[in-house]
């Protein structure tokens, strides 16, 4: 919170605006596959033309893509910033543990009427994360999350997503 968030945000947004020092960062782990498929690639893009359709934002117009995705590392103007790791030791199915985690603490926020928004985003600068939080070699950064309250006035928050019906993921046996 306060000045430790504010300085860790600027420390990761000159890494993202510096281009040759940002392609150098590598992620501690796959969060994503190397080859995107269908289904999958056709909905990452449809909800990234979405939010950026909701901002007036062009497919073309690289400089205000880069300005939006840095908003991330101002954990989007929420007041408290929260960065989770985890024990390197553990595998990978422990990540499967780690959601569930992350969702009770979401659930839990959304019950006391805060807003949350789980972000990927920051795993690339985990170097510079735990240099800033004094985050042991033997801890691995998972995500980070804002939390607060969701400004309603905001176009990008009134963006819902397609959700697929319960039948094209479940195969029913009776």
């Amino acid at each position: 919170m306060g000045a430790a968030k504010d300085r860790l945000s600027v420390a990761i947004e000159a890494a993202h605006d510096d281009v040759a020092r940002s392609a150098s960062l590598k992620e501690p782990y796959d969060y994503y596959p190397v080859d995107w498929v269908e289904p999958y690639l056709g909905r990452r893009r449809k909800v990234g033309w979405d939010l950026y359709g909701l901002l007036g934002i062009g497919k073309t117009d690289k400089h205000r893509m880069h300005a939006q995705h840095g908003r991330n590392y101002q954990f989007f103007g929420a007041p408290v910033g929260l960065i989770f790791t985890i024990d390197r030791v553990m595998a990978a199915g422990s990540l499967i543990d780690y959601g569930m985690f992350l969702q009770s603490i979401m659930v839990a926020a959304r019950g006391r009427s805060l807003d949350t928004c789980p972000q990927v985003a920051f795993t690339r600068f985990h170097r510079i994360i735990s240099a800033h939080l004094d985050i042991p070699d033997s801890q691995m950064v998972v995500c980070g999350m804002s939390l607060g309250y969701a400004d309603p006035s905001r176009v990008e928050n009134s963006l819902v997503t397609h959700r697929e019906d319960v039948d094209a993921f479940t195969t029913h046996h009776e």
